[in-house]
């Protein structure tokens, strides 16, 4: 099964903590803090590098094991963590976007890894958008998010990531909450911060829908018609922009959705593009990891569920 511990998400707690002991702690409190951090990071990089090991000496079961320990998130983190990970950035970056490229279709784009080059302070991963959000900017925002957290996960030594005609992003440090990608079509989105949650979604069938809550946030996911499996699965906010109502009932026809209050329709396919005017649906990032669906939600919906 797979784990549901974030490991940037408890990086990031880790440097806060630290962070207000500096503030607040006697200098010899915060050394022993750090150091007390140093040595248990050493003492599981040890464990982890035996295990690597044993494994390596083990025959075709032992590549089976470590195959099956690659396919996991978490592992997957810690041995690139620890520069245990046999695959190189190209390969853990090709995995990676494999599992955002259903994800990408679904939004009316796609995405073409151009290579990756090695520079002194780190890696520089090159990429091509192809297609469009359709003029949805949050769409678009859930597009760059998607990308981030696959890229993140699984390669945490890039610095940055460049798309092929669009501006140059900022370098940014592994395992921050930073934007990697500047991907605009319309007018500024403000960045809401997000935690990634694992999600367990109803039975669907293609040309099926349903709304439900995940950690306090009410959500609505759509299988459009055609779809092979739930790789084509789609989430977005579970609330009608033409009468804010919710969209329980909602009817999924193909690939077009509409409000049981309003009647208004949406296109699921094209990030929930209004059939008729410029509305929009609010689409939540939905990501494949390790075999698994991880949504991404607001956190202050995260926050006051727990």
């Amino acid at each position: 099964m797979e784990s549901e511990t974030d490991p940037q998400e408890v990086g990031q707690r880790i440097e806060a903590l630290l962070g207000e002991l500096s503030g607040h702690a006697e200098p010899a409190v915060l050394e022993m803090s750090e150091e007390l951090v140093r040595l248990l990071m050493g003492m599981y990089g040890a464990g982890l590098e035996r295990i690597v090991a044993l494994l390596a000496g083990a025959g075709q079961d032992g590549s089976a094991l470590m195959h099956e320990l690659l396919g996991d998130d978490l592992v997957s983190s810690l041995l690139v963590l620890h520069d245990l990970h046999p695959e190189d950035t190209t390969a853990r970056v090709t995995r990676a976007l494999e599992t955002v490229r259903p994800y990408l279709g679904s939004h009316a784009g796609g995405v073409e890894l151009l290579g990756v080059v090695d520079e002194p302070a780190g890696a520089v991963v090159n990429l091509r958008l192809k297609g469009s959000c359709d003029g949805c900017p949050s769409s678009a925002m859930t597009v760059k998010m998607a990308i981030e957290k696959a890229i993140e996960e699984a390669c945490p030594e890039v610095i940055r990531v460049d798309v092929e005609g669009m501006t140059d992003a900022e370098p940014v440090t592994p395992a921050k909450e930073l934007p990697l990608l500047q991907i605009q079509t319309g007018p500024p989105v403000e960045e809401v911060p997000v935690s990634w949650v694992v999600l367990e979604p109803p039975e669907l069938r293609p040309g099926q829908c349903a709304t439900l809550d995940v950690a306090g946030y009410p959500i609505l996911l759509a299988l459009p018609a055609g779809s092979a499996d739930s790789s084509g699965l789609v989430a977005y906010r579970d609330n009608c922009p033409a009468c804010h109502g919710k969209l329980d009932g909602a009817v999924l026809t193909g690939d077009r959705l509409f409000c049981p209050s309003c009647t208004a329709g949406f296109d699921v396919r094209k990030a929930g593009r209004a059939l008729t005017g410029g509305l929009y649906l609010q689409p939540l990032p939905l990501v494949t990891r390790a075999g698994g669906l991880r949504l991404a939600i607001p956190r202050t919906a995260v926050g006051a569920a727990s």
